[in-house]
């Protein structure tokens, strides 16, 4: 029996799930990644703390399904995107590395689109810049961390980090470093002149080799294989960004569907064959599907906001409900269920990690009052985060010639039956969400039967392994009643928008 294992490495977690060449998981390992809030903007992480946890996962995974490693076929690891993790010339990681919920760059992406950088440096890359991108962060290092600028050997990628623990061998998977802010999307390649606009042209010669997330870039190293309990050259392939994982579990393998991904980041993308030139979307990159781009519309504002709400607000509770063998989001599904969506709720504004609509707008609720629950304050975080992914699938539509057939949905709200049916109807488009614990384990399970020959394409591979549940159909009523509150919530980011810049100064200590 051939086996496949997919590492998938988030902004909260790091996983291992195990599946068949049918897509049928026969287990999987998690564990919570720890986030090091140096102050307010700044997130990173330690990645030697990472590489233990990816060899953790994997043990933990074939352990749980007694799976005999001998028949593992392959490999594959997917991330996050953007962020930064930094190799030295010592052999060792540089620095923690630096994950994508990161702001600490925001000056400089600012000043970039007030100088007109950004517009020259959009003819190369084909995407505005983030601050969290490794182009902006770079620039930070080299302003901020001059000793350690100079000491880089390998620039990557979170994925491409782990990669690089597992065989020993560097490299630059293109899905990834496409939406970096280093490369040139027309030609495929790394441009010097590219990085030179910003200013960081020293780190050329730190650029890993590219190479394709179906590739096989290197295989499970005596090392790796010590730590982890894969065997000694299984071939790794060179993986993808989560979301082209997630994309590929989802079944996008044409342009008729969009993916969306409700977990740490709010991911809104479909694939076509061109990409987006005229600036109206915040991102196009390369897909894993060879002579497609990934057009995307993305920010930290999806369903890591209700993450924090129970972790930081109602920790008691989730204690609580899990001695009692049961889970706190599906209690928070049922009671965001007993409040009609005609009831007001406050607008939940869902920027706890960063926004979509300004760099320093913050999270906040608006028009509370004494009459409001815990229950009505979940609505608040299920509706806001909803409205915040209707906001880029807006933006997204815009930039079609028909609509799409259908989302398929991926994260925390495809778990939740109440919030699934909420994104049917603010979006007024089916919705199909995966059967599949682990999306983006399973998509890059996927690519790994693809690239190691159980398949022939990856399109065949994704035919035969993944699948879906019944479609979830928008109710007119329903809609209705969220197109008014949408509209108010548009309307309080609009208000608000003169007052971030203010509050940055204060907490900065600059007022």
């Amino acid at each position: 029996m051939r086996y496949y294992i997919g590492l998938d490495n988030g902004g909260t977690a790091t996983k291992a799930a195990l599946f068949d060449g049918n897509g049928r998981e026969l287990g999987s390992f998690g564990m919570s990644t720890r986030s090091l809030a140096l102050k307010p903007g700044f997130m990173e992480r330690d990645m030697e703390e990472m590489w233990e946890a990816n060899c953790a996962v994997v043990r933990g995974v074939l352990e749980k399904t007694g799976v005999n490693p001998a028949e593992i076929a392959g490999v594959g690891v997917s991330g996050h995107g953007k962020g930064l993790y930094l190799w030295g010339r010592d052999g060792k990681p540089l620095r923690n590395g630096i994950i994508s919920t990161d702001n600490r760059a925001w000056e400089y992406v600012r000043d970039w689109k007030r100088d007109g950088t950004e517009e020259k440096a959009f003819a190369y890359s084909c995407q505005h810049l983030m601050s969290c991108q490794p182009v902006a962060l770079l620039a930070w290092l080299r302003d901020n961390e001059p000793e350690n600028y100079r000491n880089i050997q390998y620039v990557f990628e979170c994925k491409d980090y782990v990669r690089f623990r597992l065989t020993g061998k560097p490299g630059a998977e293109i899905t990834d470093y496409s939406g970096s802010g280093l490369m040139n999307l027309k030609t495929g390649t790394f441009d010097k002149e590219l990085l030179d606009l910003f200013g960081i042209g020293d780190v050329w010669d730190a650029l890993p080799p590219l190479c394709r997330a179906t590739e096989i870039a290197g295989s499970v190293s005596e090392e790796a294989s010590a730590r982890c309990g894969i065997p000694a050259g299984t071939p790794v392939i060179g993986g993808m960004f989560d979301i082209n994982a997630c994309a590929i579990a989802a079944g996008v393998t044409d342009p008729d569907k969009v993916c969306m991904i409700a977990g740490t980041w709010s991911i809104n993308e479909y694939i076509r064959r061109e990409p987006v030139l005229d600036g109206t979307v915040q991102m196009n990159s390369l897909f894993a599907l060879p002579g497609y781009y990934l057009i995307e519309e993305s920010s930290p504002t999806s369903a890591g906001n209700l993450t924090w709400f129970v972790k930081q607000i109602i920790p008691e509770l989730e204690r609580q409900v899990s001695a009692d063998g049961e889970s706190v989001y599906d209690l928070l599904d049922d009671s965001v269920e007993s409040i009609p969506p005609s009831e007001f709720t406050p607008i939940f504004l869902p920027f706890l990690m960063a926004s979509n609509v300004h760099p320093n707008a913050k999270g906040c609720f608006i028009g509370m009052s004494a009459a409001h629950t815990r229950e009505h304050i979940a609505r608040s975080i299920f509706e806001g985060v909803t409205f915040c992914h209707r906001y880029h699938y807006e933006r997204l539509l815009k930039t079609r010639r028909t609509p799409p057939t259908v989302i398929r949905l991926a994260g925390g709200a495809a778990r939740a039956r109440v919030w699934a049916q909420m994104f049917a109807d603010v979006m007024r488009t089916p919705v199909e969400t995966l059967q599949a614990n682990e999306t983006g384990a399973l998509g890059i399970a996927i690519a790994t039967a693809a690239a190691t020959g159980e398949y022939a394409s990856l399109e065949e591979a994704t035919e035969h392994m993944a699948s879906f549940s019944r479609t979830i159909y928008p109710d007119a009523g329903r809609a209705d009643i969220y197109d008014k509150k949408y509209r108010l919530y548009v309307r309080a980011i609009e208000c608000l928008d003169g007052l971030w810049d203010d509050m940055q100064k204060v907490i900065d200590g600059k007022a």
